[in-house]
């Protein structure tokens, strides 16, 4: 299931969520397996990543900067690529998007993407879904100690 997706055709960017890494498992049971798409007539690559609940919530804060017609930089942490997104580049006068993996393969893609109006909103409908489908169960009481949520 798609939670991002933005594509004008020739050029596209998708995080793909894949479904729970270890369902069942009480502290890994929210953790999403994920990967992220990258098509253009120059490179196509795919890199796997692996999500939490608060990356979702991070992703919905994201969507709100967005939407006021600034950058975002998301998954800015040490265990997934950093996703900068650019409601508009001014050099191509389009929204834009880079992915820089520099901890595994040191490799930086930039897409310039042109996206029609309600981009953002679709977004947000994408995130609804996945977190529709995989809801936050684990509550984290204190450091260490998990317990279902009721």
């Amino acid at each position: 299931m798609d939670l991002i997706s933005l594509s004008d055709g020739d050029n596209s960017f998708r995080v793909r969520v894949l479904g729970r890494r270890s369902p069942g498992v009480l502290h890994l049971h929210d953790r999403l397996d994920a990967e992220i798409v990258v098509t253009s007539s120059f490179v196509s690559g795919s890199l796997t990543m692996s999500l939490l609940p608060s990356d979702l919530d991070d992703w919905g804060r994201a969507l709100d900067i967005l939407a006021s017609g600034q950058d975002v930089c998301w998954m800015d942490n040490d265990r997934s690529p950093e996703i900068r997104i650019q409601p508009f580049n001014k050099e191509h006068e389009t929204p834009a998007v880079l992915v820089e993996d520099l901890g595994r393969s040191s490799v930086t893609v930039f897409i310039p993407i042109c996206l029609g109006e309600g981009w953002i909103d679709e977004q947000r409908r994408l995130l609804g879904r996945v977190q529709k489908e995989w809801p936050s169960e684990v509550l984290q009481s204190s450091p260490g100690v998990y317990e279902w949520r009721r």
